[in-house]
């Protein structure tokens, strides 16, 4: 009986200095927590390119209706020069993987919205004629706007497996600011 007892003893004591034992327990805890660090470290490094690119996009489209409705006449040059500005706003990211179009509407007196002229880069600009449906808030009877749409296609550095290509997209309505209309030359 003794000779159990002194067995139980020592596997016991065995038992307690594994629960108590700690030398390995840190590099264990750090190898279980590790890949989830990693991955809110680099979702957070997408999450933020794409809000930067995101509001370059916007800011992009900004510029590109404002110009244009800035002008009473825009000829070849101009809006060559207002597209290649409006595309400088997207750097550092490339701006080939950006399209813009820029177009003139013209809504009737039953608010039927119709491209007068369309410009556009890295994609076919709008067929003029083309009957285009609007915001509510934005169609006024017998008005011109000017359109400005930017679409930039994003493809996440690490995430792409996940995602694929993501279209970061915006559009911009403006009225003309020096006459009714923008007539393109």
């Amino acid at each position: 009986m003794k000779r159990l007892s002194n067995l139980l003893r020592v596997r016991g004591a065995r038992w307690r200095g594994f629960v108590v034992a700690t030398s390995g327990l840190a590099a264990l805890e750090f190898a279980l927590i590790l890949p989830l660090l990693v991955g809110l470290y680099l979702g957070g490094f997408e999450v933020s390119e794409a809000f930067m690119i995101n509001r370059k996009v916007t800011h992009t489209t900004s510029a590109l209706g404002d110009l244009v409705a800035q002008a009473e006449e825009i000829s070849d040059t101009d809006i060559g020069n207002i597209l290649d500005a409006s595309a400088a706003i997207l750097n550092p990211y490339p701006s080939d993987l950006a399209t813009m179009i820029v177009s003139g509407v013209m809504i009737d007196d039953e608010g039927v919205a119709t491209v007068v002229w369309s410009d556009s880069r890295n994609v076919t600009a709008r067929e003029v004629g083309t009957t285009i449906s609007l915001p509510l808030g934005v169609i006024q009877l017998e008005t011109f706007i000017v359109m400005a749409e930017v679409a930039y296609q994003y493809t996440p550095t690490f995430g792409h497996t996940f995602t694929g290509v993501v279209t970061l997209s915006d559009t911009f309505y403006l009225r003309p600011r020096l006459q009714n209309v923008v007539e393109r030359l």
